[in-house]
């Protein structure tokens, strides 16, 4: 009976603690949306954009691979050229950039081809080689699986216009091109991760990027060391902002949302990314993802159903399981649709409470050993740093 006690008061714990994260998120929610609507009216004043030099890695075909490229080259945007770099050139996803770049001439493109990635972290290698033929002094790195609206370039690029800032990220809602394990994903992303950034927003600001969408200067990545210092960390997008940050320029979280494209067609796709990206989260942030075990909300649910139903009061199991479900619901509601517009949250909010419980599974297991998938690639994660190595081949930038 104590055991039974002690689940029941870890389920009470649990409760009140994702209870809490509930109201920080109303908060940020509050804050983002005061934010954007500053932001909207900063734009109307703004005359001249300066040119900008949008940079994309690309690495075989994606789902809606064409879809996304040509959102790239419909942008209501006054002067910007588009750079695509791949590991090889007869790399498929170059024909389709090919294919669009011939319909958009107004558009200035260019294809680098980067030869296979000699640094850990390919996407950092990647931009770096894009920044040394970058014709504009403002960068836009964006992931190929990225699909965004016209007023993008305007909208992430206008915060740059204030010297004080060096870089402008974005959150994203998730788009699910595949079934139901890439749908758990999506959802994850749109509510899960926007409310984790609305947090942090709410707290301290940002401090770290989002990949889908980092908008930079080149004087600071030069002050930071370049995209080299970058090479050898596994959250390459969080340590850019981090170390921009304590470079002393501001980071902005833009009020303009992306699509991100997710197309995981099994339960292994699935596993694989969740556990990379929570790993990354693991590493990158120690103490802030250990906490984040506590705001999830259906595991404690779960677990105060069980132990209250086994102490014979079913009710009072009732009652915490199904203020489990109404958090994760308002959450859904609240930031999956009223931040980030997604459907999905708002139609069907029961996904998010399913994915609340893949997400602690996630997070528990991001404790197991420090290794870690990306694409084709294993790799290890060493020591508290984030580092990590192919193999004892692999060269590190600046060694």
């Amino acid at each position: 009976m104590i055991f039974l006690y002690i689940l029941l008061g870890v389920a009470l714990v649990g409760t009140l603690t994702s209870t809490i994260f509930l109201g920080l998120t109303v908060a940020g929610f509050f804050k983002f949306l005061s934010e954007a609507r500053a932001a909207r009216k900063a734009l109307l004043d703004i005359k001249h954009f300066p040119p900008v030099s949008v940079l994309k890695p690309v690495h075989g075909m994606e789902a809606q691979l064409k879809a996304n490229i040509e959102s790239f080259f419909g942008q209501d945007y006054p002067n910007y050229e588009i750079l695509f770099a791949a590991d090889e050139a007869d790399d498929a996803a170059l024909e389709v950039v090919k294919e669009v770049s011939a319909k958009h001439p107004q558009v200035p493109c260019r294809i680098l081809i980067t030869g296979k990635p000699p640094w850990p972290n390919p996407p950092a290698f990647c931009f770096s080689r894009m920044m040394q033929v970058a014709a504009n002094e403002i960068l836009v790195t964006s992931d190929s699986d990225v699909e965004v609206a016209r007023n993008y370039l305007k909208e992430v690029v206008a915060p740059l216009l204030d010297p004080n800032v060096g870089m402008v990220t974005c959150v994203y809602r998730g788009k699910n091109a595949a079934g139901f394990w890439s749908g758990l994903t999506a959802i994850g992303m749109s509510v899960e991760m926007t409310a984790g950034v609305l947090v942090a927003n709410l707290f301290e600001g940002i401090k770290f990027g989002l990949g889908p969408t980092i908008a930079v200067k080149k004087e600071a990545v030069r002050r930071i060391g370049g995209y080299e210092v970058l090479g050898v960390y596994f959250a390459n997008d969080f340590m850019i902002g981090h170390l921009i940050d304590k470079a002393g320029y501001r980071v902005v979280l833009s009020h303009h949302i992306i699509d991100h494209v997710v197309n995981q067609k099994n339960f292994q796709k699935m596993w694989d990314n969740q556990i990379r990206w929570a790993k990354s989260t693991r590493y990158s942030r120690p103490k802030g993802h250990l906490g984040s075990g506590l705001i999830f909300a259906l595991p404690f649910g779960a677990l105060g159903l069980l132990a209250a139903t086994l102490m014979g009061r079913p009710l009072l199991g009732l009652i915490l399981f199904g203020a489990a479900v109404l958090n994760r619901a308002v959450e859904s509601w609240l930031v999956g649709w009223g931040v980030v517009r997604d459907p999905v949250a708002l139609k069907q909010f029961w996904r998010y409470p399913i994915r609340d419980l893949l997400g602690f599974i996630v997070w528990a297991a991001s404790y197991t050993a420090a290794g870690a998938v990306w694409r084709d690639s294993r790799y290890e994660l060493q020591g508290d740093k984030i580092v990590l190595r192919k193999n004892k081949e692999t060269p590190v930038p600046g060694t």
